[in-house]
């Protein structure tokens, strides 16, 4: 059977990564049901594992289809441009979520809280220590993932390398700085409408942090690999949308829930 097609579009050959990415998801989220209920993590690590061993085959199967056998067409590379621009927007709409049920109790709140937010018993962060650390620390690697992308288009390499090297690095800082914050908190996930709103705003947050880091650390060993062109690098524009992404986010998180909420 013939090879060749007279259309610009990528029809995907047959991939077990779908179905076996589900499986492990589902055996990773009923592991954490279990660790919340049960105290045990076997399930949950066990699903953790699996879903790792696939997110590194599918992304691999990808990496392949890109940078060997020439499946990213430009129609394909501009689908794949309008696929993470609506990923993108479906994720600001989950944190709006977050950020309706925290305005939704602060204007006007609930007897129950002793009419007062934040309410009777709960200290919040002050703004101006960690989370202030935490924002310049975010905002400087938005601009230096900035960096890597003009300097891939310039076909910089080294530039490219150190920028995005340091991105990484900020990344991982942030999320340990976060850590430390969460160990130190003066209430927990429990104590009130206003910590669950916290821990799950910040939280979530958190993990996109994660996501775009790992994100980032894989488009620099691809870009050590030399799969990076000036002219065909979406895998990492789509890596820098999404960080940028994050980076916004966490500028409505402080403002709204350190600062305004301190």
């Amino acid at each position: 059977m013939s090879t060749h097609s007279n259309h610009p579009f990528h029809l995907v050959t047959q991939s077990p990564w779908p179905l076996f990415g589900a499986l492990s998801t589902m055996t990773l989220m009923s592991g954490l049901i279990m660790w919340f209920h049960s105290f045990s993590m076997n399930l949950m690590i066990l699903g953790l594992l699996m879903t790792l061993m696939i997110m590194y085959q599918w992304w691999r199967d990808i990496v392949r289809e890109s940078s060997y056998q020439g499946c990213h067409t430009l129609k394909v590379n501009l689908n794949m441009r309008w696929g993470m621009i609506l990923f993108i927007i479906s994720e600001i709409f989950f944190f709006l979520a977050f950020f309706w049920a925290f305005f939704h109790n602060n204007l006007n709140p609930n007897f129950n809280m002793g009419s007062n937010w934040p309410p009777q018993g709960i200290h919040p962060f002050n703004p101006f220590q960690i989370p202030l650390l935490n924002t310049i620390v975010l905002l400087t690697s938005g601009i230096t993932v900035t960096w890597a992308h003009h300097s891939m288009m310039e076909n910089n390499s080294s530039q490219t390398k150190i920028s995005l090297f340091i991105t990484i690095f900020l990344g991982v800082f942030f999320t340990s700085l976060q850590a430390y914050e969460y160990m130190e908190a003066p209430f927990s996930i429990s104590d009130s409408i206003y910590s669950t709103c916290f821990f799950m705003a910040t939280g979530f947050h958190g993990l996109h942090v994660i996501i775009g880091t790992a994100f980032l650390l894989v488009c620099f060993l691809r870009h050590l690999n030399n799969q990076f062109s000036m002219n065909h690098h979406f895998g990492f524009e789509a890596a820098a949308w999404y960080w940028h992404f994050v980076d916004v986010v966490w500028l409505f998180l402080y403002t709204i829930m350190y600062w305004w909420s301190s």
